[in-house]
């Protein structure tokens, strides 16, 4: 059951981590400066150090390392604004996602900083481009960088050598890397990976500190019926950690549609797109018929909507929909990250067990074949007519089509690499055949 893979996940030790699958912790980082335009009338961003170099590409992927490195720069300073030397300036991190043509993404993770220096200077830019998805590990890998920033740009690049060096560790467990600091001597690094591997890019704190409780359900519900989302605040690393915790929030379903956790006002025309997508945006760009999401502290109210949205409070079953909310009110104060992940994430993935945790019993196989869905008795069985309504809605999804498509074409006793999470997602959806009557 969900529970019993739980408690013996939380009863293995982590260990020092020698090796997985050949993967590095990142491609590159590169160090993005705001430099004068050539009429000296603005700054704009500029690569002005990338790690490591490559050489010896052929002319179209150098083409298409330009035009990446070019998208790094807007969205390291996606503001779209004039910015002026700065005396003082609070650092941030946040993260975005770059998607490739052929829909492989890759993970951005920045920290702007005001370099060392004295008098009023621009702040600028590392970032890191990892194809793995872990916001916590690689926020401490920044503070490291800061660190050495501050001594001085040389030893930025001793240390990010043997991080490259180093293997990527295993869900669970750690790996160490010996680094020099002047007058410090050598320190070592650990960078310990959580077991639960699927919730390492989110935190759900900065989601529930703009949200209440029942605003989050209004999202979900939003986001479960893949409906346009936009999410508007002024700090970077809010809106990059909130849009992330919005799609962890859909699994066992993954959100299969456009997601710009930070969108660079010169890109701004894509909140126009007829298409699904969750996006977040700087506070001063407005918008119209469109649901917009307020984090911001100041606000007048958390929900913009347009004329054509409005309904998101009666998606959800209701008696599931109080479910939610009082398996929401046992997160506690002063919780680890991985606590309150862990409560957050059982209580939505509960509501997708009770509402199709019953599909693998309409996967219909014959030997030597895929199985096929039998859809209309799958929403059939479903006795609670609120429920019922919800699902008939949610399995015209996408996210949800994928997830059954996979589940045609992989028995569960087949599959291979699957996660812990997924795992133990899939053993709790056998043990109920039939979902509860609501």
């Amino acid at each position: 059951t969900l529970s019993n893979c739980v408690v013996q996940s939380q009863q293995q030790d982590p260990t020092i981590y020698t090796g997985t699958n050949g993967q590095y912790f990142f491609e590159y980082l590169v160090v993005v400066s705001l430099k004068k335009t050539k009429d000296s009338s603005s700054y704009e961003p500029q690569i002005t150090y990338q790690f490591p170099k490559r050489d010896g590409m052929a002319k179209y992927q150098k083409e298409e390392e330009e035009k990446t490195l070019k998208a790094i720069t807007l969205f390291c300073f996606p503001e779209g604004i004039s910015w002026a030397p700065l005396t003082e300036y609070h650092s941030e991190t946040f993260s975005f996602v770059l998607t490739e043509i052929d829909g492989s993404r890759r993970n951005g993770y920045c920290r702007r900083l005001l370099p060392g220096g004295k008098g009023a200077r621009p702040p600028e830019a590392y970032c890191i481009i990892s194809s793995l998805a872990c916001f916590g590990l690689f926020s401490k890998i920044f503070d490291e960088v800061e660190k050495r920033r501050q001594i001085s740009m040389a030893m930025i690049y001793p240390f990010m050598q043997k991080l490259r060096e180093a293997p990527f560790p295993a869900p669970g467990n750690t790996v160490e890397i010996k680094s020099f600091i002047p007058e410090s001597g050598t320190e070592i690094i650990r960078l310990t990976r959580p077991f639960d591997s699927w919730l390492e890019h989110v935190n759900f704190a900065t989601l529930f500190s703009c949200l209440t409780d029942e605003e989050v359900l209004l999202v979900f519900a939003a986001a479960v019926l893949e409906r346009r989302i936009i999410f508007i605040a002024d700090e970077l690393g809010t809106l990059s950690q909130v849009i992330h915790a919005v799609a962890a929030l859909l699994y066992p379903f993954t959100w299969q549609h456009t997601l710009i956790s930070i969108v660079p006002e010169i890109l701004i025309d894509v909140v126009m797109a007829p298409t699904p997508y969750l996006l977040g945006v700087q506070k001063h760009v407005i918008f119209l018929q469109l649901l917009v999401v307020d984090l911001s502290e100041n606000k007048k109210k958390t929900f913009i909507i347009s004329v054509s949205i409005g309904d998101e409070g009666a998606i959800l079953p209701p008696k599931l929909k109080t479910e939610l909310l009082e398996a929401l009110s046992h997160r506690k104060k002063g919780s680890t990250v991985e606590e309150l992940n862990r409560v957050v994430s059982e209580a939505f993935l509960q509501f997708f067990v009770k509402t199709v945790g019953h599909y693998a019993s309409y996967v219909k196989r014959r030997s030597g074949e895929g199985g096929v869905f039998e859809k209309r008795s799958f929403y059939k069985a479903i006795e609670s007519k609120t429920t019922r309504h919800f699902v008939k809605k949610f399995i015209q999804t996408q996210m949800f089509d994928l997830f059954i498509q996979e589940a045609e074409q992989h028995p569960e006793q087949q599959q291979q690499g699957e996660t812990a999470n997924a795992s133990y997602a899939r053993l709790k959806y056998e043990n109920d055949p039939r979902p509860d009557s609501l």
